[in-house]
């Protein structure tokens, strides 16, 4: 199992370089699709994210991509966030 505290300030030093344009989006998307191995919640939010990144996008605009990807990156760090972008977890379906 891997460390959470040492994934949550990855994601958020990630997120933060992203949004300042210091880090291009195939740095993300290959950081993201090399995630694996956490517990829940942070599991869900990690295949939410490989699922979003892992195709290429060609049918947004840069600004619209950049939004998206911003969001799965925040969820990876705090996947309770997750909820206000209409993302749920294995457990909040199987409870429906």
């Amino acid at each position: 199992m891997k460390n959470i505290d040492d994934l949550i300030s990855s994601a958020t030093s990630i997120y933060s370089r992203y949004k300042a344009g210091r880090i291009e989006r195939e740095t993300v998307r290959e950081w993201v699709l090399g995630l694996g191995g956490y517990p829940q919640p942070h599991a869900d939010a990690i295949i939410q994210a490989a699922s979003w990144f892992r195709p290429i996008k060609s049918d947004l605009t840069p600004e619209a991509l950049t939004a998206h990807d911003l969001e799965y990156l925040r969820i990876i760090a705090e996947p309770e966030a997750g909820h206000v972008i209409g993302i749920t977890s294995h457990a909040d379906r199987n409870a429906r």
